[in-house]
């Protein structure tokens, strides 16, 4: 297993969304960390983030994107937060299946991969990946051991 810098997925991530989210009038805005040495590979890592961008463009209502972080014991939490358009709790046990696709999703695209897929390359790299809805917003939270 590698390590990279939190810093350096942040500024990709950044890099990448910053302008988008601007052309789609989405309030875009990362949250202070502190930077510090993850596991894992940063390719894989920045897919894992890319994907849960992606479905908080897609999902979300379109107002607000927020980028945060934590810290439990030897890890990092980064979690992806989205306005709006939030699964049903019946629905929220379902989302990291694969070809599954919430009710939210019904007029947009997709196969309903993203999120196993996720999953699948959290574990190889000893992390975890976890949903959660708070009031209207939907939470992804990718776990990375420091």
């Amino acid at each position: 297993k590698e390590g990279f810098y939190l810093s350096q997925l942040v500024k990709r991530i950044a890099a990448y969304y910053d302008d988008k989210l601007k052309l789609l009038h989405t309030d875009f805005s990362i949250e202070a960390y502190m930077d510090c040495m993850l596991k894992g590979d940063f390719d894989r890592s920045v897919e894992v983030l890319q994907n849960m961008m992606e479905n908080a463009v897609k999902y979300g209502d379109g107002r607000r994107i927020v980028l945060r972080f934590g810290e439990e014991e030897d890890c990092v939490l980064i979690t992806v937060q989205n306005s709006g358009n939030t699964l049903p709790e019946h629905e929220m046990t379902h989302i990291f299946d694969s070809f599954w696709r919430g009710s939210n999703a019904k007029s947009t695209a997709g196969s309903g991969l993203g999120l196993y897929i996720c999953r699948g390359l959290m574990q190889r790299m000893d992390g975890d990946i976890f949903a959660q809805v708070q009031d209207t917003d939907m939470c992804v939270t990718a776990v990375f051991r420091k």
